[in-house]
């Protein structure tokens, strides 16, 4: 009798996957994706700009963090591409010299669209939880909001939505007002 069972993807199929795409493992699945759309890649850069200045440089800011665009990271039998994540210094002093890293973020942010919003909250977020990440931030450029995630025990509680052309204060970058219009702006 032939076996229907499924062949588990592994961390080679990532790295053999088409540059041109995001490659992503999840329960064992190869997940490929293309690049963003420039007004999803401009949400992405808009909150990368106004959080590493402050928080990765100590520009007009705490510093005490390293932020990174697109991380690849191995959290458990996953491997997962944020649109952005950041680590408190404290629990990563340095990058490695390696292309990923298995050290979970304290935060993560994840810019929706149509075609990844199911996979960004229906799968990264529970691992995100289940690896300890401490806040998550759903971004959605043509909704114009902003939900801020808090990990409450095994999973995350909901601390607010802003939106529009609101000026935040909000966790774990509470240490700094952002403006929200730069990441709606065409």
């Amino acid at each position: 009798m032939p076996s229907t069972a499924k062949k588990l993807a592994t961390y080679d199929d990532v790295r053999r996957a088409p540059e041109h795409l995001v490659a992503q493992l999840i329960d064992g699945e190869l997940i490929t994706q293309p690049r963003p759309a420039l007004r999803h890649a401009r949400s992405g850069s808009a909150l990368h700009y106004g959080l590493f200045g402050p928080f990765d440089g100590g520009v007009d800011g705490p510093g005490g963090w390293i932020i990174l665009f697109e991380p690849e990271l191995h959290l458990g039998p996953h491997v997962l591409v944020p649109d952005i994540a950041g680590w408190r210094r404290e629990r990563m002093s340095e990058l490695p010299d390696e292309p990923y890293t298995s050290v979970a973020p304290d935060f993560c942010c994840e810019i929706l669209s149509p075609s990844t919003a199911k996979l960004d909250r229906g799968k990264k977020v529970p691992i995100y939880a289940e690896h300890g990440v401490g806040h998550v931030w759903l971004i959605d450029p043509a909704m114009r909001t902003l939900e801020l995630l808090s990990l409450d025990g095994e999973s995350y509680r909901l601390l607010a939505t802003y939106g529009g052309d609101d000026v935040i204060e909000a966790p774990p970058f509470d240490a700094i007002r952002l403006a929200l219009t730069p990441l709606w702006s065409r």
